[in-house]
């Protein structure tokens, strides 16, 4: 999801866990939600853990001053990879684009050029 520069995650957290698509399994019917869900301390948060239950997702996230990050530094590793595969295309680390489609064609469009050269 597309935000401001100045918001924090959390507030949109709700609407992201909503807009997440079924997940396609060989047999059977598609799964709505995902097991389990990994994030760090800034959503720590009772909402956030509240949308979790009422999905029931399991939530894996490191609490406020009692947990250190350092376990889901195992997990993280794959989305900090990717971002870093991203930061490659100079249009996506700084955003130059005003409208918010147009931004969000060139994130598709890296997603394909990382997904194809991954594959090739």
């Amino acid at each position: 999801m597309l935000t401001a520069a100045n918001v924090h995650d959390s507030t949109v957290f709700e609407e992201l866990m909503d807009s997440i698509e079924p997940i396609k399994r060989p047999c059977g019917r598609p799964r709505k939600r995902p097991n389990k869900l990994h994030a760090d301390k800034a959503y720590d948060d009772k909402k956030c853990k509240r949308t979790l239950r009422k999905r029931y997702i399991k939530s894996r996230i490191a609490r406020k001053g009692k947990e250190s990050s350092e376990k889901l530094g195992r997990y993280r590793w794959i989305v900090e990879r990717t971002l870093a595969w991203l930061a490659k295309y100079r249009r996506l680390t700084i955003r130059y684009e005003r409208r918010d489609d147009i931004h969000e064609a060139f994130l598709h469009l890296g997603c394909s050029l990382i997904c194809l050269n991954y594959l090739t």
